[in-house]
C-alpha cells in the first residue's frame, strides 16, 4: 500500500467584529507572519458564509455586534458542519464570569479580552491553530486508510474470506509468520474426472467451467463462515474454525458441503446451456488438531493449515464418488445426533495405523434443514454380449503400469447412477479408482479415458466387482446410451 500523502495546511484566521478599527489592529499584528494567512469579516451575518469558503482553522469572534449577539454566533459556528471543529475564541471588551462561563458551555474554546498583547494573540492562535490542523490531518490519514482498506477487502476479499481480511488489517501482528494449534473443521471437495474433460476441451472452455464453479462454491463456503485455504485445480481446501473458532464449526461444515452438492444442479444446468459436459463433485470432512496461522517468507506469505488431519481430509474425499459427502467418526461426534447417515465404510488410508470408520451423509437437521434427495437403488441389467474393457489401477492421478481385461456383464440404465458389473482377470478392493479402456462389438476402441471407483466386490472366485463411472467422455456415452435404446427397443 503506498505512503499516505496528506494535504498541507496553513494556519487560516477568521476575526469576526463589527468594529474596522479592531480589523485593522488584528491585521497588523499578523501581518508579518509568513505562516498565517488572515481573513475579517465585519458583517456577522456573512461570517458562515466566509467560513465555510475559506476553512479557518481558528476563529475570532466579538461578543457584542448590532445584528447577531455574540453567544446566537457561538450557536450557530457550532450547529455547521464546516467550522463544527473549529477552535473558537470570543472576544470581549471585559472579564465577565458568567459569560464566559456560557460562551465555554456553548463551545467556545477560549476568551480574551480586546485588545491582548500581540505576543499572547499570537500564541493562542499558533495553539489553537496546530491542534486542528492535527486532527485535520489525523482525519484525513483515517479516511485514506479506509480507503485503502476498502480496496484491499474488494480485492483480496476475491481470494480469501472476510475473516482472513479482518485479521490482516486489524491485527497488527496480522501478517507475522507463525501459528499454532487449534482444533478445525477441514473440507475438501473436487470435481470427479475433470483432469479427463479438461483434456477434451479448449483451455478458454476449461477456465470458464471451472470459474463459474468456483465462484458458486465460494459464495456457499463464505455463507457458512468457511475460510477457503486454497484451490488446487478444480480442488477446494477450505476451513471451518480458523480464524475465528465458533462453537458449530463442525456443523457448519457438513452444512455447507449438503448446499455445494445441491448447487451442482445449477452449475450443470450452466454447464448444459454452455455446451459444456455435466460434472460431479466428492466432499471429504475431517475434524482434528492442526497447525493454522501465516506460513511462507517474507516474500511471500498465506494464510494456511498444516498437519496430518488435512491430510486425512483428502483421503477421505478421495473416496467419495460424484454426489458424495463422506465424513470422519471426529467430524460425526462433533455434530451429535442431527445428521442424516445413508451408510458407512471402514477404511485403511494411507499413512495410518489403524482402519477408521466413515460416514455416508444426505442430510442435517437442528437449525439447518438441508437434505440430499434419498438416494435410489440403482438396477443393473445383464448384457446380451459381454464388453470387453481394459481396465488400469490409478494411484492418485496416476495410472499403473499393468494393464488388465475383463469384460462389463452388467450396466445400469442412463436415468440413475452410471453403473457397470465388471468380470475381469483380477479382483480390485473396494474404493479402488480404475481407468477402463472400452472396446465394442468388433472389439474396436470407443475410449481409453473411461474412469471409475469400484463400489462393491461382488465375487472374489471369479473375479467380479462393481463400478461407479465418474468420468464418461461422450463416445462411450453415445455407445452405452445405444445400448439402452437397443434393450428398450
Amino acid at each position: 500500500m503506498p505512503d499516505v500523502q496528506l494535504t498541507h495546511h496553513r494556519i487560516t484566521v477568521l476575526l469576526v467584529d463589527d468594529q474596522p478599527m479592531i480589523g485593522e489592529a488584528v491585521r497588523r499584528m499578523l501581518a508579518g507572519e509568513q505562516d498565517i494567512d488572515f481573513h475579517y469579516c465585519q458583517d456577522p451575518t456573512q461570517a458562515i458564509k466566509m467560513a465555510n469558503r475559506i476553512a479557518p482553522t481558528v476563529i475570532l469572534q466579538d461578543l457584542v455586534m448590532p445584528e447577531i449577539e455574540g453567544l446566537l454566533l457561538v450557536r450557530y459556528f457550532r450547529a455547521n458542519p464546516g467550522t463544527r471543529e473549529v477552535p473558537l475564541i470570543v472576544l470581549s471588551s471585559k472579564e465577565e464570569p458568567i459569560i464566559k462561563a456560557e460562551a465555554f458551555a456553548l463551545g467556545a474554546n477560549d476568551y480574551m479580552v480586546k485588545l491582548p498583547d500581540k505576543l499572547e494573540v499570537l500564541a493562542r492562535i499558533r495553539y489553537h491553530s496546530k491542534g486542528y490542523i492535527n486532527l485535520l490531518e489525523r482525519n484525513e490519514a483515517y479516511g485514506q486508510l479506509e480507503r485503502a482498506n476498502r480496496f484491499i477487502r474488494k480485492t483480496f476479499g476475491r481470494y480469501l474470506s472476510d475473516d482472513i481480511v479482518d485479521a490482516i488489517l486489524e491485527s497488527p501482528n496480522g501478517l507475522k509468520l507463525g501459528g499454532e494449534k487449534r482444533i478445525v473443521t477441514i473440507m475438501m471437495s473436487d470435481l470427479r474426472g475433470f483432469t479427463a474433460i479438461g483434456e477434451r476441451l479448449s483451455a478458454e472452455s476449461v477456465v470458464s467451467m471451472l470459474n463459474m464453479y468456483l465462484e458458486r462454491m465460494t459464495e456457499i463456503i463464505f455463507d457458512y463462515q468457511g475460510t477457503i485455504d486454497e484451490f488446487i485445480g478444480d480442488a477446494i481446501l477450505a476451513i471451518f474454525g480458523a480464524p475465528v473458532l465458533r462453537d458449530d464449526d463442525a456443523k457448519r461444515a457438513v452444512a455447507c458441503a449438503l448446499e455445494m452438492q445441491l448447487a451442482m444442479t445449477e452449475v450443470n444446468e450452466w454447464n448444459r446451456q454452455a455446451g459444456f459436459p455435466e460434472v460431479a463433485m466428492g466432499i471429504g470432512i475431517n475434524t482434528g488438531e492442526i497447525v493454522v496461522g501465516n506460513v511462507g517468507s517474507s516474500k511471500r506469505t498465506k494464510y494456511g493449515v498444516v498437519g496430518r488431519h488435512v491430510n486425512l481430509t483428502s483421503r477421505i474425499e478421495s473416496y467419495t464418488v460424484g454426489g458424495q459427502i463422506l465424513i470422519s467418526e471426529s467430524t460425526k461426534l462433533a455434530c451429535g445426533n442431527i445428521l442424516r447417515v445413508d451408510g458407512q465404510m471402514e477404511v485403511m488410508p494411507k499413512g495410518v495405523k489403524d482402519p477408521i470408520t466413515i460416514y455416508d451423509i444426505g442430510g442435517i437437521g437442528g437449525e439447518f434443514h438441508i437434505a440430499l434427495p434419498t438416494k435410489q437403488m440403482t438396477e443393473v441389467y445383464d448384457l446380451p454380449a459381454p464388453i470387453s474393457v481394459e481396465f488400469t489401477i490409478l494411484e492418485g492421478k496416476h495410472a499403473g503400469d499393468n494393464a488388465y481385461a475383463g469384460t462389463l456383464i452388467r450396466l445400469s440404465d442412463q436415468s440413475g447412477e452410471k453403473l457397470a458389473d465388471v468380470s475381469a482377470s483380477r479382483t480390485c478392493r473396494e474404493l479402488t479408482n480404475v481407468k477402463f479402456a472400452l472396446f465394442d462389438q468388433e472389439h474396436r476402441e470407443i475410449t481409453r479415458e473411461l474412469y471409475a471407483k469400484v463400489t462393491d466386490v461382488i465375487s472374489k472366485t471369479p473375479p467380479v466387482f462393481r463400478v461407479n463411472f465418474t468420468s464418461v467422455p461422450p463416445e462411450a456415452e453415445r455407445f452405452f446410451a445405444q445400448i439402452t435404446e437397443e434393450r428398450a427397443a
